[in-house]
C-alpha cells in the first residue's frame, strides 16, 4: 500500500487537539447542595461526550471531537473531588454562604443575589460567587448594614 493511503498520526495534529486545562480556582471549592448535584451532572455529561468521541474511527477526528470533553472531564473530576458541600444557613440573621440577600445600591437599584460556589455563580440568574467582591463585603453583615464595594454603597434590606 502506498504511503499516500495510510493515516499518519503526527505530533503536530496531536498538539492541535490537546486543549489546556481549565483554570482551577485557588479558593476552597465550596458548593451548595444544588451545586454538588450540578457538578456531578456536568462530570457525567463530560464522560458521555468523551465516550461518544472515543468511538469515532478516524484517529485525527477522534482527537478533535474528544478534546473538549477530555478537558471538561479533567476539570469536573477535580471539582467533584475537592467539593465541600455547605448546608443552607440555619439562620437568616447574618449573611452567609447560601444566603439570598436583597440590597439597595446608592443609585437606587435594588438587587437580590444568592451567594454560592464559584462553579454555580450566574449573576444573570441571581447567583454570585462567595469570592466575588460583593459577596465578600456582604458575608457576616446584618439587615440594615451598609457596606462599601468599590465606590458603591450597599444597604442590606433582607436576608433569606
Amino acid at each position: 500500500m502506498a504511503v499516500a493511503f495510510t493515516k499518519e498520526e503526527s505530533a503536530e495534529t496531536a498538539a492541535e487537539t490537546q486543549l489546556p486545562d481549565r483554570t482551577i480556582s485557588p479558593h476552597p471549592n465550596l458548593v451548595t447542595e444544588a451545586g454538588w448535584t450540578a457538578l456531578n451532572a456536568a462530570l457525567q455529561e463530560a464522560r458521555e461526550q468523551y465516550e461518544a468521541a472515543s468511538a469515532v474511527e478516524d484517529v485525527n477526528e477522534r482527537r478533535r471531537q474528544a478534546a473538549v470533553p477530555l478537558r471538561d472531564l479533567r476539570y469536573f473530576s477535580e471539582r467533584v473531588r475537592t467539593a465541600e458541600v455547605v448546608a443552607a444557613p440555619a439562620s437568616h440573621e447574618t449573611v452567609a454562604f447560601g444566603s439570598t440577600v436583597t440590597f439597595s445600591r446608592d443609585d437606587g437599584r435594588v438587587q437580590t443575589y444568592r451567594i454560592v460556589g464559584e462553579d454555580e455563580a450566574e449573576p444573570k440568574q441571581g447567583t454570585i460567587s462567595y469570592v466575588s467582591p460583593v459577596a465578600q463585603a456582604l458575608i457576616g453583615k446584618l439587615v440594615g448594614d451598609l457596606v462599601l464595594v468599590g465606590d458603591n454603597e450597599l444597604e442590606i434590606i433582607t436576608i433569606a
